[in-house]
């Protein structure tokens, strides 16, 4: 059995994981050099049930094709409005508050990231450095790897995360894991905290 869809993404039995790898691929179609993306993930069943005309629009049908897929415990990612540019990541995400429907929530966002072998060259006036100038580093450091994060959480506290770098932009070469933006995934689990 192949690991990979009709479609080129990665099979996954888990829903989250399934989730946040149609988001990936969804962002892959944008390209690269795109804002940050955040998903509302509702449970599909109860989508179509609730919302037949939402559902249709979705292209989910009665018998579950569509983007939701139909599988018991499948997830449908709906993207919420665009995400203020001028607004800081996490200040932007201390905002939010879900109604009850939304089993849980994603976000797409790019980064440069450094291998951890580059800490060591890092200057020591950068550890008290301002953010700017660090980052500022980091965009002009030869190891420096562009790469799209995808976090997805769910009100169970249940994560999941896809990687994937600009240089290996292949869906065959996304790397996913369950901590591997914990950081991140802290801040969207803080999204379902009352």
């Amino acid at each position: 059995m192949s690991n990979i869809s009709s479609e080129g993404t990665p099979l996954a039995a888990n829903p989250l994981t399934r989730a946040v790898l149609e988001i990936d691929d969804y962002a892959s179609t944008l390209g690269w050099d795109q804002p940050a993306r955040l998903f509302a993930l509702v449970d599909t069943a109860r989508l179509r049930a609730e919302e037949p005309e939402l559902s249709r629009q979705l292209g989910i049908g009665e018998d579950g094709d569509g983007d939701g897929g139909g599988t018991a415990g499948s997830l449908t990612p709906v993207e919420q409005d665009e995400i203020p540019a001028d607004a800081p990541l996490d200040e932007f995400l201390a905002t939010i508050a879900w109604p009850d429907v939304v089993v849980g929530c994603a976000l797409t966002v790019e980064r440069l990231m450094l291998p951890p072998s580059a800490e060591e060259s890092m200057p020591a006036a950068l550890d008290e450095a301002d953010e700017a100038s660090l980052a500022k580093w980091v965009a002009e450091h030869p190891d420096r790897q562009e790469v799209r994060m995808t976090v997805g959480v769910l009100r169970d506290g249940s994560r999941e995360s896809a990687i994937r770098l600009r240089g290996k932009d292949s869906p065959t070469e996304v790397l996913t894991g369950s901590s591997l933006v914990p950081g991140l995934a802290e801040a969207l689990s803080a999204t379902f905290e009352e």
